[in-house]
């Protein structure tokens, strides 16, 4: 059995460990990244990416990369699903700029994936282990004794190092280590993705902005990712979740989506029709945070949906997962102070507006699939106030 050290192992080679090995690797650690998959890749819909995040990802050098595959959207509005009348408005495109200093942009999960990916091959700060999983681990006085296994060999390995960060998401095995064995809840939400070519659409149906459409027990979100040359949708409905919740993708019949969505716009549903498969995603989360000790204990320090799965109603589920991956960089840095210490002031910094985020993506979803006569309220209020009540500055502006 080989023995090695770093100075910090990542479980998990998602969004957020990839984020956790490039910031922490950039103050002084010597990440180790383990990751069950065969390949590094990720699977999934769009993501929205406010100028909180876009802020700490150029921040990173990530701009000119990112140039690539993002898309700038000038507005994001909210329809009426049944009417289609229009409720709200918010400005993005120069306006995030000039409000926030940075911009508010869509981009597809695989290709912000793939750009933290290169960035720590190409400039080698962290060592990558594919097919391995966490075995046993064991913390002292000067450190952890951690055993992985080799998934193809049944091999272990023992590592020695200061600190580890659970970035292994909604299953996390490294939360177990944090806080209590317990299941994600069961929101009782599913979430159908799709995502169409966008010269596959008619002219007038080819989206430009971040498209939001509410209506009584379903929303649907559609933008362009990849430079605005694919549509990526997302229609959410209550429902019924697959047997199997760990496996997140799974195969949608396209008859039980229109059935859910019920009597909609017809802009909209020539949008959906256009679509010849959807996938299915069952939507789980857990509880808002309540203390900084479901975020860090010991040497453990947990980030992203490991510690805080959220629901996508703010879309700030990989924002905040960058963000905890920033936090945990300048408490690296802290060197004066014990691991343990440092690990305890990522997750005071932290906990408390992951929190908050949790709590206001539960809200949105109400609010988005209200149903009348709470909904006439909500559209007036909306047609009333619009972008204030759309805009969301202790958000944006960042932690």
């Amino acid at each position: 059995m080989d023995r090695v050290e770093n100075s910090m192992l990542i479980v998990g080679g998602g969004i957020g460990g990839l984020a956790a090995a490039l910031a922490c690797a950039e103050k002084g650690a010597k990440p180790l990244l383990i990751e069950r998959a065969k390949q590094f890749s990720e699977v999934g819909a769009g993501i929205q990416m406010g100028p909180n995040v876009t802020r700490t990802l150029f921040s990173w050098g990530l701009e000119k990369p990112l140039n690539e595959f993002i898309f700038a959207p000038q507005n994001l509005q909210v329809r009426d699903a049944v009417s289609g009348q229009t409720l709200g408005t918010l400005r993005l495109g120069q306006r995030s700029l000039e409000k926030y200093g940075a911009p508010y942009v869509t981009v597809h999960r695989a290709d912000l994936h793939q750009v933290l990916l290169q960035k720590v091959l190409s400039t080698g700060v962290a060592d990558l282990k594919l097919q391995t999983e966490l075995d046993f681990l064991r913390e002292d006085n000067d450190g952890m004794n951690v055993q992985v296994r080799d998934l193809q060999t049944g091999q272990t390995q023992s590592i020695k190092t200061q600190a580890m960060v659970g970035a292994d998401g909604l299953w996390s095995d490294a939360r177990n280590h944090v806080v209590p064995k317990t299941p994600p809840r069961v929101t009782g939400l599913v979430a159908y993705r799709a995502l169409l070519p966008m010269q596959a659409l008619p002219e007038a149906h080819r989206q430009q902005n971040v498209m939001v459409w509410v209506g009584p027990r379903m929303h649907a979100v559609l933008y362009p990712v990849k430079g605005g040359q694919f549509l990526n949708m997302v229609v959410i409905v209550q429902g019924h979740s697959p047997e199997t919740l760990v496996d997140w993708d799974h195969d949608a019949n396209k008859h039980d989506l229109m059935r859910a969505l019920g009597n909609i716009h017809a802009n909209l549903k020539d949008v959906l029709d256009a679509v010849p498969a959807w996938r299915l995603w069952p939507l789980c989360d857990r509880p808002p945070l309540i203390s900084a000790s479901q975020m860090a204990k010991g040497r453990i320090a947990l980030l992203g949906d490991a510690a805080h799965p959220m629901r996508p109603f703010l879309a700030q589920g990989a924002g905040m997962a960058i963000e905890d991956a920033a936090a945990l960089a300048v408490c690296w840095a802290r060197a004066e102070l014990p691991l343990i210490e440092r690990w305890q002031l990522y997750a005071n910094m932290r906990w408390a507006r992951n929190a908050r985020v949790q709590e206001r993506s539960i809200r949105n979803g109400h609010i988005f699939h209200m149903q009348a006569p709470l909904r006439w309220g909500r559209d007036l209020a909306m047609r009333l106030m619009g972008e204030s009540l759309m805009d969301v500055p202790w958000l944006y502006e960042g932690p």
